[in-house]
């Protein structure tokens, strides 16, 4: 058919889409298509297309599927089935959408985006939780709660098979399939058994995953993860078995690629103080580690991760040592790694001596380095009778050291893997398991190995397993709708597999060719080539190799290169070796090789954690060799059997199939490759799904979907009451092929490609009908166009010319007007411009002469300045050049002076010398030396004189100088002078020069200024004209400014409006977030206390003995002193002040935490007040001690020494009377051995008499010895203190306090009666030693003497003086409240004195007639206060004579009844018998609305009032609120009696009593609401009755009367606000949990307009029906509902705000689920959908209209749900529409709207996509909003309550009680 769309092959795109241009006929070769680019029309020859179908079909290319069914959720729903389908689907939701995951039939397949998506949050996760699979999109998350939900509903395990090729995101999907379950199923423990399965995670990553080139984090090995359940399905444990791990990673790694990340982390990590023995540097300077050239990974910190992965270890147990053992064998495997080897020849091999690597490695391992440098060169055989021990070249040597460190690896790895699973291993017994399976895909690569061999043959078996399921779920399908069933081909593996594993298979042949002696790779490749070439078709020969084979696989054909084969199957390492690290003194390295020295049979199972790793079998000593090599097992034969293991653990549970996709190879975000996929595609097996599902019956349609789908197809006549007949009579007129269709019993099945057919018939009828239905609107919208235009054109005709008319006549008017103006304007221009020339002229000769004069002036100025500082600056030089010359002079006659005078000093000493030298030589010369002494003298006196009249003539001179040198002066100023005059007439001529120069300047400037100023007038006139224009132009900027600043200051005035009214917002915003965390953490004291209470009780029944409660009564029964009570969950008992009645208790005193409070601020005020007394004293004690201090040292010698010589007496008198009495024992002793004294002789008695009075002796010398010892300590403390001034020891402190010698005494004289029971017998301590003890600089007061008195005393005197300081604290406060009061009276009494005073004073001031008066009123008023008083004092006494009466008639009537009516009544009693009945009337008539109870009727009250009362009957027949009005009636009574007591009792047992009914039936709606009611009620009256104010402006006088007399319960009504938070919020979750199953049912799937929306053909994961069935809820459901939680809570009375807001709440929640619904379902976001959304809104919206609810803010809620429904509904195309689209959805954030926008679906061919390019221009323009990035609403999210106060205009004396409440024994007061 001519234009048909058909899929044609290509090169690059793999399939390219193309349109047919010309009809296709039977036969033709040539077929006509144009590419849907457009770009060229091409002809295809069909025999050249590479593509191959059956021969009957003449090789059509592929038909494409119409667009409204592209971008299906599963593929299995497209129409036409093939592979250009499914890869273009997958393609348009990857690229355009955004979409990763799709379902192809059971399979999910998941494409990495390369790109973190937020669609794997918490929320994300409850979303999805409890949802059916095909109801919303799909999601790794729908097939976990898939398997979660068949595990419970089926009681079967189930497994989750997620496969793919490296870098597909294998393991980012098994990761989160198990923090789904984690996240859902919770723990059964409170070991978080959860976090450790996720925990698991890191450390896995780190020792098992590596990176590649297609992979940053690829897993090297495959993993089955087992979590446990137990029978209430939560996580219990999980199990982990490891398959092939790639241990040649740690020795080699190509290009671009790393080892595995442990090693990188621990390289990253080695400058922590822990890792600095590992020695350990950085990655590139080890071997094993740099091999890649490219360590770093962009965005992976490995410091961070190495952090990660240790926390990890921690949680799963393994202590801070063991981990550092696992790191030490690591680093030590790295240095490994660095050790060289040399050749020594060509056949063997050597380590240099002293290697710093090897070292490292032995000293990490703790083995020697002779051993292991040893046997990494040599290695031994064995034969029959003889070992040899053989050096090994080079190479091999590098082999044996690589397998040494893989070897190691592999043990580490297992044994971690071990110790995880210990970890997670559960003590409880399991129950079911979901198995998560990660591995590998299949690969192909250039060179395939043996590793790829074994992951292709795990592939092929899982693909056997994979191709079973899916044919037998068809085969269930056809069979439960009675299809008749066709046998459908399907490709069956069997014979690959058996090629592989069969008896002589590949396998087979391998392990047959590793036992042989010389066995090597090229003869295991002639074995297979010589067994399986010709009898194999799958097996192939490579024709230009004889080292390779090719296998047909299921995905693909794979040619493995032999060279490796045997060797990796054998895995073998050097024995010695492994005994070397045996003989370890690393314990870690040990234990890691035990395993291999347990035995293991041949034929035995394979170990849990499968694997790469050898086992080998420990060697009997008898049997060296040939026991181990039968024991060992390949590493072929292990894979072979874990993989047997793996598929029978497989086939026990429901698989989940989950196929990961690798986009490109290059790891761009969102980029596809189509060959990659297609690859991918085929190897993974989801094109074999297609094509099963393809040869039979793939679209399948219930009658009910296909009659709504297709009712336009229909006529009238076709329609019949039975669906099932009327879709069979459509369907033959429809489709006349009858094989095409088959009817189930509930579906309609169809061959690919008729729903494409009828899809087409359905588009062609609606197009038609549009065709029609736009002819007929577009016919009457141009006629109504040409109509308004003809009016709109007379119209503006007559306008036009009338407005041409006024505006001539305005023209000639202004034209003369304009004459007249010009005429006087120019006049007045001239005027003043000749004006402005004269005036200026005038003013610049003024300021010209003026200007010449001032410089004249200031020239003259300077120049008489300038002499005048010339002369003074020249005398100053001239002084300054004397003085100098002066002092130049005066310094060097004193420098010749003092030379002069040191040369005659000189000379006198030597004359002194001399003349000394000459007394000693003459002694007979002294006559004549007295004659030279006397010339000397007379010589000496001459002098003086002389000296003197030098002196004289000095002055002389000095006073010459003096006068010469002013002469001198002044003729040198006489001189400066004339030379000064001399140049001033030279200056002054130079100056009449310059004068004359000036004035000739200043003519020739004159004449300049003149021209300037001609030209400057001309100038200033054209300036002037400017500036009028100028000014002109100014005055009109001024008025635009004017304008603009009008509007400026306007709009000012409106953003600050905005302003304003933002930040009020953002205030109440603020005021909202508080209220809801104080509401949140309420909700979490509530559930903590429920958990207290469930705990309680399961210790209860568990220990089923009941616990008698304590209670600790006050003394004083005051209400702020009363202690708080803790009683058990049952009522209990407690004695009463008077009696000895048992009065039953409520389960929790509600006073606890109100009397703390106020008793932590009583404490508070006392502390302050005793730290202010403690400084006060501290202060006392510091001035009293500067006062002591000097009298203390002037009485501390003497009294020492008195106390030296007291204690040196004492000493001595105790020692003669210990002497005395040893000498009495042993004569005692001696007189019993001989027998001479018996007892009751003289000389007995005599001695026993002497006996006692030496110990009475002895007693009272203790005494004084601890008196003295006791001043001693005292006085050594404060000599201690005083000397050192340090802090005190604290038992020296309490040593301070034994000052008074008597109070020891007393103490120790009754602490020894006590010590002389055995118990305190201790034997005498000699004072010798007690004195040593005190004079030591810190005695011990502990062992001061043996038998403890002297701590028994000091421990006494301090519990004495504790005892003391309490009661004298107490009696200080007492006495303190005692004056305080008597001051609060002294205060009243002052007060009342000066009001009398200045009432006496007024008074004095009035007249006479006026001052009586005022005395009258006053004493009126002293009077009625009295007589108050007194009614009061009356009233109590009243009150008390009717008790007294009540209780005598009590009294009577015990006595009545025990008289048994013998005893005859008195004339006295029998009168008074009428008075109570006489009463009752005037209490009735006097009634105060209050309510008497009896204490132990208070249980009877709780019971019958909150635990067993029945809401609904008291919500009909009743007012609203009684139980409330009732409870506080009686606590007005208990106020009234002043019974504090009895007001907390009752307002507990309420409280606790309401917890406890909705405890019991708290997911009752009808019964929170009840007593949300009642509670909030019961606070309104606390307010209304209060007497504060502000409750009590609504207010009658009656009820002010009624008002609480004695108690402020302003703390209880907090108490009650967060009780009726707490009965609120479980309001909102009984609402929810009601409302929750409705709403999505309801507002989206429902179709509330019928014919709106036809469902779209669906796949495999069948979706909810939309259709509305028996059982299926819709909007009317929903507003049933809302009207039943309305009608209920207007019953029970609950306060219009309050209804307000759990309106508000119910919509939040109905908005919430519905929007987050729409965001995670791509088949609700269509056009239609949005219609069906915006009624249903709009549905809602008429119900609040009729409750009068708008007002309330529920439709503020739903804006987001509206403008999601308008988005789905507006245009979006153009730029003006993604504009229009910003400013609408304000409500909705970026992430949202892009989400609907990716997931609109068109439902109809009239419909279009949304292109990628207009969700980018959505992204562009909504960058700059700030807002959260979370995708989904808060669904568990409570608006803050707020109870605003409801007065009742009910009087509380109009109520009256009913009969059934059974409240009988409550008295009307």
């Amino acid at each position: 058919l001519a234009y048909a769309r058909v899929w044609i092959p290509d090169v690059e795109e793999v399939w390219k889409s193309a349109e047919l241009t010309k009809d296709y006929r039977q036969g033709d070769g040539v077929l006509q298509l144009q590419l849907e680019d457009g770009k060229v029309s091409v002809r295809v020859c069909i025999r050249e297309l590479e593509y191959k179908l059956d021969p009957k079909t003449n090789n059509l290319p592929h038909l494409r599927n119409p667009d409204i069914l592209v971008g299906e959720n599963d593929l299995t729903a497209l129409s036409y089935l093939h592979e250009p389908a499914v890869l273009h689907n997958l393609k348009v939701r990857f690229i355009d959408s955004k979409l990763i995951y799709t379902y192809c039939g059971i399979v999910l397949v998941a494409i990495n985006p390369y790109e973190t998506l937020p669609i794997y949050g918490t929320d994300i996760i409850y979303a999805y939780s409890g949802q059916n699979m095909g109801d919303m999109d799909p999601h790794i998350f729908a097939v976990a709660e898939e398997a979660y939900k068949q595990m419970a509903r089926d009681e079967r395990n189930q497994s989750i098979i997620v496969s793919g090729e490296s870098g597909a995101g294998k393991t980012v999907s098994a990761k989160y399939a198990m923090r789904y379950f984690a996240t859902v199923s919770g723990s059964a423990s409170e070991a978080n058994v959860e976090e450790k399965v996720l925990a698991s995670n890191p450390i896995m990553e780190s020792i098992g995953n590596a990176k590649t080139t297609r992979n940053d984090n690829s897993s090297r090995f495959g993993k089955y993860i087992e979590i446990g359940f137990d029978k209430k399905y939560r996580i219990i444990g999980a199990n982990m078995r490891t398959y092939l791990l790639e241990k040649s990673r740690v020795v080699f790694q190509a290009d671009e690629e790393r080892n595995y990340h442990i090693f990188y982390q621990l390289c990253a990590s080695a400058h922590l103080p822990e890792f600095k023995a590992l020695k350990l540097g950085k990655a590139n300077d080890f071997h094993y580690t740099k091999q890649g050239r490219n360590p770093v990974i962009d965005g992976v910190d490995d410091a961070k991760e190495m952090s990660t992965t240790r926390n990890a270890f921690t949680l799963l147990g393994v202590n801070e040592s063991y981990q550092l053992g696992l790191f030490q064998i690591l680093a030590s495997i790295l240095h490994l790694g660095n050790v060289e080897v040399n050749d020594r020849d060509s056949d063997s091999s050597i380590i240099p001596p002293n290697n710093g690597h090897l070292s490292v490695f032995c000293e990490l391992m703790g083995v020697t380095y002779q051993d292991m440098s040893h046997w990494l060169c040599h290695k031994k055989l064995k034969t029959a009778t003889e070992t040899y021990i053989k050096p090994i070249p080079k190479l091999q040597a590098i082999n044996a050291r690589d397998a040494l460190a893989k070897h190691i690896y592999a043990k580490l790895f297992n044994w971690i893997v071990d110790h995880v699973n210990k970890a997670l291993h559960s003590t409880v017994k399991q129950h079911s398991f979901i198995g998560v399976l990660d591995i590998y895909g299949f690969e192909t690569f250039e060179i395939n190995s043996f590793e790829q061999f074994c992951i292709n043959y795990a592939n092929e078996k899982l693909q056997q397993q994979f191709n079973m399921h899916v044919f037998k779920l068809e085969q269930e399908e056809y069979m439960k709708e009675q299809i008749p069933w066709t046998l459908i081909d399907f490709y069956d593996n069997q014979p690959c597999i058996n090629l592989i594993e069969a008896k002589m298979g590949i396998l087979d042949l391998l392990d047959e060719e590793c036992k042989m002696p010389k066995g090597s790779d090229d003869s295991w490749a002639q074995k297979l080539y010589n067994t399986h070439l010709k009898t194999c078709a799958l097996f192939e020969k490579p024709r230009m190799s004889n080292k390779a084979f090719i296998i047909q696989h299921f995905a693909d054909k794979v040619e493995y290169q032999c060279d490796g084969f045997l060797e990796k199957n054998k895995d073998t390492v050097n024995e010695e070796q492994i005994h070397v690290l045996k003989a370890s003194k690393f314990d870690l390295l040990v234990e890691l090789f035990r395993d291999e020295e347990k035995a293991t049979s041949p034929t035995g199972a394979a170990p849990a954690t499968g694997g790469r790793t050898r086992l080998s079998v420990k060697p009997d000593k008898n049997k060296a060799g040939q026991a181990s090599k039968e024991h060992k097992k390949t590493v072929g034969l292990q894979f072979r059997n874990s993989l047997q293991l793996l598929m029978e653990t497989l086939n026990a549970t429901t698989p989940h199939y989950v196929r990961c996709i690798k986009p490109n190879d290059h790891k761009y975000a969102f980029t596809f490759d189509p060959k990659r996929a297609v690859q991918q595609l085929r190897a993974c097996g989801v094109l074999e799904t297609i094509r099963i599902s393809a040869a039979g019956f793939p679209s399948r349609w219930t009658y009910q979907e296909f009659f709504s789908r297709y009712r336009v197809l229909m006529k009238q006549k076709d329609v019949l009451t039975d669906r099932k007949m009327t879709c069979k009579n459509v369907l033959e007129k429809l489709v006349q092929d009858p094989d095409k269709y088959q009817f189930g019993k509930t579906k309609i099945f169809f061959r690919p490609g008729q729903v494409a057919y009828l899809e087409k018939l359905r588009a062609d009828k609606l197009r038609a009908a549009c065709i029609r239905i736009q002819k007929t609107i577009r016919c009457w919208l141009a006629r109504k166009k040409y109509l308004r235009m003809k009016h709109a054109a007379t119209t503006i005709q007559r306008y036009v010319r009338g407005y041409q008319a006024r505006c001539l006549a305005k023209f000639l008017r202004r034209t003369r007007a304009a004459i007249i103006i010009q005429k006087y304007q120019r006049m007045y221009v001239q005027r003043t411009c000749y004006k402005r020339k004269q005036a200026a002229a005038l003013a610049m000769q003024c300021i010209l002469r003026a200007y010449m004069a001032r410089q004249l002036y200031k020239a003259l100025l300077r120049e008489h300045k300038a002499i005048i500082i010339q002369k003074m600056v020249r005398g100053w030089l001239a002084r300054q050049w004397f003085k100098r010359s002066l002092k130049a002079i005066v310094y060097l006659q004193c420098c010749i002076r003092r030379m002069r005078a040191k040369r005659e000093l000189k000379k006198l000493k030597i004359e002194a010398r001399s003349v000394e030298h000459f007394k000693k030589l003459n002694i007979g010369m002294e006559n004549k030396i007295m004659q030279l002494q006397r010339r000397i003298d007379d010589q000496n006196k001459e002098n003086r004189v002389l000296s003197e009249r030098l002196n004289s003539l000095e002055v002389s001179h000095a006073a010459e100088s003096e006068r010469q040198r002013v002469e001198l002066t002044r003729l040198r100023g006489a001189e400066e002078d004339a030379k000064n005059n001399a140049n001033k007439v030279t200056s002054l001529l130079e100056e009449l020069e310059r004068l004359r120069k000036d004035l000739q300047n200043t003519q020739k400037e004159k004449k300049a200024i003149e021209d300037w100023a001609r030209t400057y007038q001309d100038e200033m006139e054209q300036m002037i004209s400017e500036l009028k224009e100028q000014n002109h132009l100014l005055k009109n900027e001024k008025n635009d400014l004017n304008r603009l600043i009008q509007e400026q200051s306007q709009q000012w005035t409106e953003k600050m409006q905005r302003a304003l009214k933002e930040e009020t917002q953002q205030l109440e915003n603020d005021l909202n977030e508080e209220r809801s965390r104080y509401q949140n953490l309420l909700t979490e004291h509530l559930r903590l206390e429920e958990k207290y209470d469930d705990l309680k009780e399961e210790i209860t029944l568990a220990v089923n003995v009941p616990k008698p409660g304590h209670r600790r009564t006050d003394s004083t029964h005051s209400s702020n002193e009363s202690e708080c009570t803790y009683n058990s969950e049952f009522a209990e008992s407690e004695e009463g002040s008077r009696g000895g009645e048992d009065v039953p208790k409520a389960i929790l005193d509600m006073s606890l935490f109100l009397k703390l409070q106020k008793r932590v601020s009583e404490l508070e005020q006392e502390k302050q007040s005793l730290q202010n007394e403690l400084d006060r004293r501290e202060e006392q004690f510091q001035r009293a001690r500067a006062r002591d201090d000097e009298e203390h040292k002037k009485a501390r010698s003497a009294e020492l020494e008195y106390e030296s010589l007291k204690r040196q007496e004492l000493e001595s008198e105790n020692k003669k009377l210990k002497h005395d009495l040893n000498e009495m024992r042993q004569s005692l002793r001696g007189s019993a051995e001989a027998g001479s004294a018996a007892p009751g002789s003289p000389a007995y008695t005599v001695l026993l008499d002497q006996l006692n009075a030496s110990n009475e002796e002895l007693e009272v010398r203790k005494e004084e010895v601890l008196i003295l010892r006791s001043q001693l300590v005292s006085q050594k403390e404060a000599m201690q203190h005083k000397e050192t001034m340090t802090e005190p020891l604290p038992y020296i402190e309490d040593v301070q306090k034994l000052t008074d010698a008597k109070e020891i005494s007393q103490a120790y004289m009754g602490l020894k009666e006590t010590s002389r029971s055995p118990r305190f017998t201790r034997r005498p301590t000699e004072v010798n030693e007690l004195v040593s003890r005190l004079r030591s600089p810190f005695p011990d007061f502990h062992k001061l003497n043996e038998d403890g008195e002297l701590w028994l005393v000091y421990e006494g005197l301090k519990e004495t003086n504790r005892l003391l300081e309490s009661q004298l604290q107490a009696q200080r406060r007492s006495h303190e409240n005692e004056v305080e009061v008597l001051r609060g009276e002294l205060q009243s009494v002052k007060e009342e004195n000066n009001r009398q005073q200045q009432l006496l004073a007024q008074n004095l001031q009035l007249p006479p007639e006026a001052r009586i008066e005022a005395s009258l009123q006053h004493e009126i008023t002293r009077l009625t206060n009295e007589n108050l008083d007194l009614m009061e004092q009356l009233e109590k006494q009243d009150k008390t004579v009717r008790k007294l009466k009540k209780q005598l008639k009590v009294f009577a009537k015990k006595i009545n009844d025990l008289e048994g009516g013998q005893m005859d009544v008195s004339p006295g009693q029998t009168a008074d018998e009428p008075v109570h009945p006489v009463n009752i009337p005037r209490r009735e008539k006097d009634f105060q609305g209050m309510l008497e109870y009896k204490k132990e009727d208070e249980l009877k009250l709780v019971k019958n009032l909150i635990l067993e009362l029945k809401p609904r009957g008291v919500a009909v027949n009743l007012i609203p609120g009684l139980p409330a009005y009732i409870l506080f009636m009686c606590l007005r009574h208990a106020d009234y009696i002043n019974d504090d007591q009895k007001v907390r009792s009752l307002l507990t047992s309420v409280i606790n009593s309401i917890k406890k009914i909705l405890k019991k039936r708290g997911d009752d709606f009808e019964t929170v609401s009840f007593w949300l009611s009642n509670t909030c009620r019961f606070l309104h009256c606390l307010k209304q009755y209060s007497g504060d104010e502000q409750f009590m402006k609504h207010n009658t006088t009656k009820q002010n009367d009624h008002c609480l007399s004695n108690f402020d319960l302003a703390e209880y009504r907090q108490v009650l606000s967060d009780l009726a938070i707490q009965i609120y919020q479980q309001l909102i979750k009984c609402m929810e949990n009601i409302l929750q199953p409705m709403i999505v049912s309801g507002m989206l799937e429902h179709e509330t307009i019928q014919g709106v929306s036809g469902v779209k053909p669906t796949g495999l994961r069948k979706r909810t029906s939309s259709i509305a069935d028996e059982g299926t809820y819709t909007l009317d459901s929903i507003i049933r509902q809302l009207n039943s939680f309305h009608s209920i809570m207007c019953q029970h009375g609950t306060d219009p705000e309050l209804i307000k807001q759990v309106v508000k709440q119910q919509f939040y929640i109905i908005g919430a689920v519905t929007l987050n619904n729409l965001l995670l379902r791509k088949d609700m976001c269509s056009w239609s959908k949005g219609m069906q959304i915006r009624y249903n809104v709009s549905q809602l919206e008429e119900w609040l209209r009729d409750k009068n609810l708008m007002t309330c803010g529920a439709k503020e809620t739903l804006e987001p749900l509206i403008q999601a429904a308008q988005l789905l509904q507006v245009k979006k195309k153009t730029d003006e529409d993604a504009e229009a689209i910003c400013s609408m959805c304000n409500s909705l954030s970026t992430a949202q709207i892009v989400k609907v926008l990716n997931l609109y679906t068109p439902v109809n061919a009239f419909e279009e996509r949304v292109s990628v390019l207009f969700i980018r221009t959505i992204q562009t323009r909504l960058r700059d909003r700030k807002e959260s990035p979370q995708l989904l609403m808060d669904t568990k999210l409570i608006y803050p309550v707020t109870f605003p106060f409801n007065p009742s205009s009910l009087a509380l004396e109009t109520i009256q009680i009913p009969s059934s409440l059974n409240v009988g024994f409550l008295t009307r007061v």
